[in-house]
Parts: C-alpha cells; structure tokens; sequence
C-alpha cells in the first residue's frame, strides 16, 4: 500500500503541536512535516472544554507564543479567546496548511534497519500509512474521549445529573437549581463564580 514520507509528523494540534511547527519551519525550513490532529479543529484542550468560565491558568503574555505575543489586555483569557488566538498563528505561519484534521494514529512502529516511523492512520474511515524521520507527540497527558473518572461512593446511586466538565453538555440547564461542585483545583474554582450567576444554590467541596 502507498506511503506518504516526511521529515517529520507532529501529533497533535494544540498549543505544542503549533510552537514545535514554528520551530522547525524557522530552524529547518527544508524539513518537511505535517500535524496530525484527531479531532475536527485545532486547539487542544481550548477547543475541547466548554464548560462554563473555561479560562487559563497562566497569563497569556507567558503562556503565549513568543515568536506572536499575546497582545490583549485581559492576561487570563478565556478559552474563546485563546483559540483564536491559535487559530490566527497558525494562519500567520502558515502551519495550518499543514494541519491534517480528522486523522487519527492507529500505531506508530519504529524499524531500526530502515531508521524511521511508519505510521498506520484513521481518516474517517479509510486508511492512510506515512513514515518520516522523527514523531513529535504533543498530545497532551489525558484521554480526550474517556474522562478520568473520580472514585466517589455513592456516585451510582445520585438521582440528578452528575456532569463531568471534560464532556460538559452544550445544552446543560442548570438555572435555579441546586448545585454541588466536587473539587477544588482549577476548574472547580472557575466553575464556581460563572454557575453562581445562574444557579439556585452551590456548594464546593473537596474530593
């Protein structure tokens, strides 16, 4: 079966893959490479949570790209803003024209005579094989389609709606109605303040 060869495939189009794409193409402009991204846009984590308040944790002017710093006042940005703010790199550099959305790495075999990665892939269905010199994984360190559940006793036996904000529903009605958040790290704390705005009652509290 054909194979597509690079220099090199970046996996994932997040806030890594797009630096790592900038950084070959500024320190190896003879290098080719494509960014592999399973899902239908890119972004990473700022296109897949949508939970109310989703924001950064870092100010931007840090967290930003330093070859197109961030130039908006609000240095804590809320995940719209952020995406943008990728999506408009990316156009800038031309890296999204190397973007390959929907295509999703099944395997990925390292051959020690041939001293490269060949890698078996998922488009939608049909199958594609590419090989290259060197597979940068900038995937992120969690599963975005399984949640990492939290061990809660009881949890099977709650009769109202238990919402994971990894998979939080477009849809999700939650107006004057009482609310328990489970956490606090990050995200329960930018929960807290934007559900409190609409919710009957909230409380917090720790795992």
């Amino acid at each position: 079966m054909a194979e597509t060869s690079f220099d090199v495939l970046i996996i994932g189009a997040g806030i890594s893959g797009i630096n790592t794409a900038y950084r070959l193409q500024e320190q190896c402009p003879d290098r080719t490479y494509a960014i592999l991204e399973a899902r239908h846009a890119l972004g990473g984590t700022w296109d897949l949570f949508k939970y109310p308040g989703i924001r950064s944790d870092s100010d931007l002017h840090t967290f930003g790209f330093p070859f197109n710093p961030w130039t908006e006042e609000k240095a804590i940005a809320d995940g719209g803003s952020i995406k943008a703010y990728m999506k408009e790199t990316a156009a800038k550099y031309d890296i999204d024209r190397h973007i390959q959305y929907h295509t999703k790495v099944v395997s990925a075999n390292w051959s020690t005579d041939q001293q490269r990665w060949f890698l078996e892939l998922d488009n939608q269905g049909t199958k594609k094989f590419y090989n290259s010199q060197f597979v940068v994984w900038c995937t992120g360190y969690y599963d975005y389609n399984h949640a990492l559940p939290a061990k809660i006793p009881g949890i099977d036996n709650f009769q109202g709606q238990v919402i994971h904000p990894q998979h939080w529903p477009e849809d999700l009605d939650y107006k004057d109605k009482n609310v328990v958040i489970i956490g606090s790290g990050a995200t329960a704390i930018t929960l807290l303040p934007n559900l409190a705005k609409e919710a009957c009652m909230l409380r917090s509290s720790p795992l």
